[in-house]
């Protein structure tokens, strides 16, 4: 049943919070959606980075949770990729909304999946799962991390086929991006799985990275090297977990803002 557009007038401007419009929803299946919104000209974010959006309560007081910024930061608009949960507080409502509703946005974005993090480097993984892959759709087309590495691998993980969000555009090599030379491009590698329906590579990203068909499309070496290759991590809590275990078995150094490493992963993401 669609809900009523929201009323602009329920939402109230503050220091930390502006409020934006809804330009464009996309359903990509039953259980997961994106959209976009404007962008105000003073809002900065460096491609990794997440903030805080979200709608107000019946008491008036702003309903806020963490998104990764899934456009590029040069983009006119700001994207988001969010999961719907029928009883979630937020999303319950957000997967409701309609271009031209209102929406709030935080004025400070802020984390820890930026390459500032991170060493230098010759490959880049991004592991992903679910919509832990807004982040890396932020950073796999931006011109900075391609002159940092010389290969940029996006691998993500879901249980449908038809969970792979962006999965075209991926698939192309993120085909039509203005600011990406076509050098960048054939150095762009997305690595899609598949664990509970057939699809060209199942499995989960450990088990690729055990077997090596992570690595099959690389030029590199068919394993993780501590020495040469930096891993940002986006997932569920427990995927996050468990890869970041190995990593460090595997000699990598978890990175900070002001202590970079081998590998980062998202604190702030849960889903």
């Amino acid at each position: 049943m669609n809900q009523p557009v929201l009323d602009r007038d329920q939402f109230t401007e503050s220091a930390a919070l502006s409020v934006e419009t809804v330009t464009h929803v996309h359903h990509w299946n039953d259980s997961l959606f994106s959209l976009k919104i404007t962008r105000p000209a003073s809002f900065r974010f460096r491609s990794g980075e997440f903030v805080m959006i979200g709608l107000p309560q019946e008491n008036g007081k702003p309903l806020l949770r963490a998104y990764s910024v899934a456009s590029p930061s040069y983009d006119e608009e700001l994207e988001f990729l969010s999961i719907k949960v029928e009883d979630g507080p937020l999303t319950s409502r957000l997967q409701h909304i309609k271009v031209g509703d209102p929406i709030y946005l935080g004025k400070k974005p802020t984390g820890t999946l930026v390459t500032d993090a991170l060493l230098p480097g010759k490959r880049l993984f991004m592991l992903s799962t679910g919509t832990g892959l807004a982040p890396f759709m932020s950073l796999a087309r931006d011109p900075e991390v391609y002159a940092m590495f010389d290969e940029v691998i996006v691998v993500h993980s879901v249980r449908q086929v038809n969970d792979l969000a962006y999965r075209e555009l991926l698939e192309s090599k993120l085909e039509g991006d203005p600011l990406l030379e076509d050098e960048d491009r054939e150095r762009f590698i997305y690595v899609p799985t598949v664990t509970r329906e057939s699809f060209r590579m199942q499995g989960r990203i450990q088990t690729l990275i055990d077997d090596g068909r992570l690595f099959e499309q690389s030029k590199g070496p068919q394993r993780f090297v501590p020495e040469e290759d930096r891993v940002m991590l986006c997932g569920s809590m427990a995927m996050i977990k468990d890869h970041a275990a190995d990593l460090e078995k595997r000699g990598f150094e978890e990175g900070a803002n002001n202590k970079p490493g081998q590998f980062v992963i998202e604190r702030a993401f849960v889903g």
